[in-house]
């Protein structure tokens, strides 16, 4: 295969995570003899030190006409005195818009050898391996009207969905669930909101179609309570973009690390994908921060967006062995852990491929 991949680095680790899954890609492109034409642009707050918008036109032509994008992180606190839409987090919602990308699925799984990593009590977590799919174009985030009167002291957000909006981002969560376990969970506050009616009624009709999936509902609430006390319970959980986006940054806190998460965004077009973390300006530049979560989005960007799911099972299988030898990155190594740097970890998981 000959890919063409748009590359966003963006901000704080960004540049640095993205330079780490580029490398793995390398590699398979290697072994399995394919090619990637990589194309990098600016988003974020690299875009706006650069005098452009959070979305230049340029990248965004660019990532239309890829056959799949890697995005490392947007954000960055010197801009968010900016008004919203000229923050580098607008670059990002914009981007998805554009895409056209609605379907958002973030894997989380206690990875071998991980299992004290987080919170959780070994035993809870053993076995957790499940998926969030989470609507990425609306709600919230993206309905209107929305407004802040600084002066008048008020705020006004527009939570709105559509029959087809919830159908469409339902049916890939009941065919995603159809080739795991055969459980879906989906996620409303139906005892409270009008969408969320419109949410349940429209995902149970649909569920009619798939006999062979287990469906049950779960409001938000009791939802992130079960996540924390028994997270291996879920195969894949379905939800509405702001619960899904709390949801899941949970689910990679339960696993350990939010730096361990890739995520994918899927719609009619290019896939978009990217680690859940943020940009961590906090670490930028120091080589600490955690690549696994680009690298991971890395074999989903192969097998989800480019159909080689060989070469995305091998990477996965990569890390595992990176894991396996013992080395950690600072987020995993804990108080008085010992640590290797994003470029080791990438060196160990190079060498595994």
């Amino acid at each position: 295969m000959n890919a063409r991949i748009v590359l966003l680095p963006g901000d704080g680790i960004g540049p640095e995570v993205v330079a780490a899954a580029v490398r793995v890609l390398d590699r398979v492109g290697t072994r399995f003899n394919h090619q990637w034409t990589l194309d990098t642009q600016l988003i974020g707050g690299a875009a706006l030190r650069q005098q452009q918008p959070p979305l230049p036109d340029a990248s965004l032509a660019a990532a239309k006409t890829a056959d799949a994008i890697l995005l490392g992180a947007v954000g960055d606190p010197s801009f968010d005195a900016l008004p919203p839409s000229r923050r580098p987090e607008s670059a990002l919602l914009a981007l998805r818009r554009e895409l056209g990308v609605f379907a958002n699925l973030r894997p989380a799984r206690a990875w071998p050898g991980l299992e004290e990593a987080g919170p959780l009590k070994p035993h809870v977590l053993a076995g957790t391996d499940l998926v969030v799919v989470r609507e990425l174009t609306g709600g919230l985030y993206y309905g209107e009207p929305r407004a802040y009167d600084q002066a008048a002291g008020t705020a006004v957000n527009t939570l709105r969905y559509t029959r087809p909006e919830v159908d469409r981002v339902a049916r890939v969560a009941f065919t995603l669930a159809r080739k795991r376990r055969k459980r879906l969970a989906s996620v409303d506050k139906v005892n409270v909101l009008e969408t969320s009616r419109l949410w349940r009624d429209v995902v149970t009709g649909i569920g009619r179609e798939y006999p062979d999936v287990a469906l049950s509902h779960e409001l938000v609430d009791s939802c992130a309570m079960k996540l924390a006390f028994a997270p291996s319970s879920f195969d894949v959980l379905l939800t509405e973009n702001m619960f899904g986006d709390i949801l899941s940054d949970e689910a990679g806190a339960v696993c350990g690390s939010l730096g361990l998460l890739p995520s994918a965004s899927l719609g009619a077009g290019p896939g978009l994908f990217e680690p859940v973390h943020g940009s961590a300006p906090d670490i930028a530049g120091q080589s600490k921060a955690n690549p696994i979560g680009a690298i991971a989005s890395v074999a989903m960007l192969l097998a989800d967006g480019l159909g080689l799911h060989d070469e995305g099972a091998a990477v996965t299988a990569a890390i595992e062995r990176a894991l396996a030898s013992g080395i950690r990155t600072a987020d995993l190594a804990g108080p008085g852990g010992v640590s290797v740097t994003t470029d080791a970890f990438t060196d160990a998981v190079v060498a595994a491929v």
